[in-house]
C-alpha cells in the first residue's frame, strides 16, 4: 500500500527515525535475538517433524503431520495469551501492514539444538481476534531424486536467459521444487543467484555460486524496487518469489528479456491454465503484448501438487504437469489457442513435457501413491484409467 511504502522502508526497519550514527546501524545489524515465550510452540512442531502450526483462540496450537492436524497436549489459547504469544514477534512494520490490512506475512527464526530452523508466518484476524499460520522450512535443500520429480527439470536449469514458473495453490511445494532448482544451479554453475522474497524460505549455502538473498520489508522496502535493484546487481539468475501483480509481472519479464534467467511461483491451478491466469493481470488490450512476451522468453511452466505417499519414510510426493516452450507450445500461446495446450503436452512427452495424468501413472507405477488418492486429485479420471491399463491417449493432428 502507498501509506506502508511512504512510511516504512528497509534502511529503518520499520521504525519512524533512520538510524543516523554508526552505533545505531551497529545496534541494528549486530543485535542478538531475543528468546520469546511463542518459542516453545515452535520448537514444538519442530520436534513433531510437523509442516504447519495454527493457533487460533479458543483452540490449543494445532501442529500438521503428513497431512493431518492435530492439536498439542495443552490447554485452549484465550485472547490475551494470544496477542501475548504472537505481538512480540512481530517488528514496526508487521504491525502496520496488520493494522491496515488484517494480516501480515514474515518470516521467523527460532533456534531448535543449535540449529535455527525458519517459518513462514502469517498473522490474521478473525472474528476480532488474532491468530497464526506458520509454515515450517527444511533447512537442508533435497535434490530432484529425492523430492521425487522428473529428470526433465534438470534441463529447466540450464538456460542462460528466460523465465521458469511454478504453477500450483498454497502449500503445493512450489517453493520447495523451486529452491531444489536453485541448488542444482549452486552445486553445477558458478553464477550470481539474486533473491527477492517476501518473506526468505530457504537458505542457501554457496558452494560454486555467489549467492545474496534480500527480503521483501527487511532488506528491501518492495518488489517494484527491489527489481530495479536486482538489474544493477549483476546477477545472471534471479528469482522473484511470486507473480501476483502487473509490476512484478512485467519486472521479471524485462528481467527475462535483458538476459537473466528469472524463476518465479504463481497461484493457477495446472501449466497451461497459468497463461490465463497471467493475462488476468492485465487489461485486455495488453494481451496481446503479454502473449508475445511470454512465446519468447518463457522456458517452462510446472504446476504442481502434494500428495501423501504410501512408501514408509516418504511423506508426500508432487504429482508435476510440465509444459517446455518448444515451437509448438510457443505458437500455440502466440495465437491464442490455449485450449489446444493440453493436447500439445500429451503429444510432446518425448521431449519430457507431461499432463497431471501421466504424471499420476508414473507415481502409481513406482508406489509412491495409491489408486484412491491418485483418482481423487486426477483432473480426467477416465484418462487416468484408460492410462493405467496401458493405453496411450493422445490425438495426432489436432494441432
Amino acid at each position: 500500500m502507498a501509506s506502508t511504502k511512504k512510511e516504512t522502508s528497509p534502511s529503518n526497519n520499520g521504525n519512524d527515525s533512520a538510524p543516523s550514527t554508526e552505533a545505531d546501524f551497529m545496534a541494528r545489524f549486530t543485535k542478538e535475538r531475543e528468546e520469546l515465550e511463542v518459542d516453545k510452540i515452535f520448537r514444538a512442531l519442530v520436534k513433531l517433524e510437523g509442516s504447519d502450526l495454527h493457533m487460533k483462540v479458543g483452540n490449543p496450537p494445532i501442529v500438521r503431520q503428513h497431512g493431518e492436524l492435530k492439536p498439542l497436549n495443552r490447554g485452549p489459547i484465550d485472547r490475551e495469551e494470544m496477542v501475548r504469544l504472537i505481538y512480540p514477534m512481530m517488528n514496526e512494520r508487521s504491525r502496520r501492514i496488520f493494522d491496515e490490512e488484517g494480516g501480515c506475512d514474515f518470516a521467523y527464526i527460532v533456534p531448535v539444538d543449535g540449529v535455527d530452523w525458519r517459518f513462514r508466518v502469517n498473522v490474521l484476524q478473525q472474528l476480532g481476534a488474532m491468530g497464526l499460520v506458520a509454515r515450517r522450512v527444511n533447512n537442508w535443500i533435497p535434490n530432484f531424486e529425492g523430492l521425487h520429480l522428473p529428470p526433465v527439470m534438470e534441463s529447466l536449469c540450464k538456460y542462460d536467459q528466460g523465465m521458469v514458473l511454478l504453477a500450483g495453490v498454497t502449500g503445493s511445494g512450489k517453493s520447495t521444487t523451486i529452491a531444489s532448482m536453485l541448488n542444482w544451479i549452486n552445486r553445477n554453475y558458478k553464477k550470481h543467484i539474486l533473491t527477492l522474497e517476501d518473506p526468505i524460505e530457504f537458505v542457501y549455502t554457496e558452494e560454486q555460486c555467489l549467492i545474496n538473498q534480500r527480503e521483501v520489508g527487511m532488506d528491501v522496502v518492495d518488489f517494484e524496487v527491489g527489481m530495479k535493484h536486482a538489474v544493477r546487481e549483476d546477477p545472471d539468475i534471479i528469482l522473484v518469489g511470486e507473480m501476483r501483480d502487473q509490476e512484478t509481472f512485467m519486472t521479471a519479464i524485462h528481467a527475462a528479456e535483458t538476459g537473466h534467467l528469472v524463476f518465479g511461483t504463481i497461484h493457477a491451478a495446472g501449466a497451461p491454465t497459468t497463461i490465463g491466469r497471467i493475462l488476468d493481470l492485465f487489461p485486455e488490450e495488453m494481451h496481446g503484448a503479454i502473449r508475445s512476451a511470454i512465446a519468447f522468453n518463457m522456458k517452462g511452466i510446472v504446476g504442481q501438487k502434494l500428495l501423501r505417499s504410501i512408501r514408509p519414510g516418504v511423506g508426500r510426493v508432487p504429482t508435476c504437469e510440465i509444459m517446455t516452450f518448444n515451437p509448438t507450445v510457443s505458437k500455440l500461446v502466440l495465437e491464442g489457442k490455449d485450449e489446444k495446450l493440453p493436447d500439445a503436452i500429451r503429444m510432446c512427452a518425448e521431449e519430457g513435457m507431461q499432463d497431471f495424468t501421466m504424471s499420476l501413472k508414473s507415481l502409481l507405477d513406482q508406489e509412491l501413491i495409491d489408486r484412491p488418492t491418485a483418482f481423487a486429485v486426477a483432473p480426467n479420471k477416465e484418462a487416468l484409467k484408460m492410462a493405467i491399463k496401458g493405453i496411450d491417449v493422445k490425438a495426432p493432428g489436432i494441432l
